[in-house]
């Protein structure tokens, strides 16, 4: 339980923020990412050295702003800081031991889908579940590929034209 409910979580995370349309889903994906480097900030389990994932993370989600693919980035950098705080003993939720072991968790369930590009979940499952098979021509019948004309060219032979977007 204490591994399928972060991936959980994560998965429902990455579904609410599909929601939001292009291009502002990788904008607001920037912005969390960049609060999420200072969810440590409060705790300073690690002295001066908490002020190096803000840093860091700020630079992430500056270049999350254009690349689905920083953002993962700054989720999977987010990860190794939970592990660490995990590892000491000082969880991100301080009243929930085990709380930066499941943000371990989760983080790389939203990095995964950041790396896919941010698509949209709910777009993805319509079309995954709404795809009827391919249907084949009725028996006897012959398809064309589509309106093409033929004319006489200059010298006497036949050309074939499948219109305006042909010429180039």
């Amino acid at each position: 339980m204490s591994i399928l409910m972060p991936i959980l979580i994560g998965l429902i995370a990455v579904t609410l923020i599909s929601l939001i349309p292009e291009p502002h889903r990788r904008t607001v994906n920037a912005v969390i990412v960049a609060g999420a480097g200072a969810a440590y900030l409060s705790g300073g389990a690690l002295g001066y050295a908490e002020f190096v994932l803000p840093i860091v993370m700020t630079y992430v989600a500056y270049r999350g702003l254009t690349s689905y693919a920083w953002i993962g980035v700054g989720w999977l950098l987010h990860t190794v800081w939970d592990v660490i705080h995990h590892l000491k003993g000082a969880p991100i939720l301080p009243f929930a031991e085990h709380s930066s072991f499941g943000c371990a968790i989760c983080d790389p369930v939203i990095a995964l889908w950041c790396f896919a590009g941010g698509p949209s979940v709910i777009g993805w499952i319509r079309a995954r579940f709404s795809r009827r098979p391919a249907t084949p021509a009725p028996s006897g019948r012959e398809t064309t590929p589509g309106p093409e004309t033929t004319s006489a060219g200059p010298s006497g032979t036949e050309a074939t034209s499948a219109g305006p977007s042909a010429a180039g």
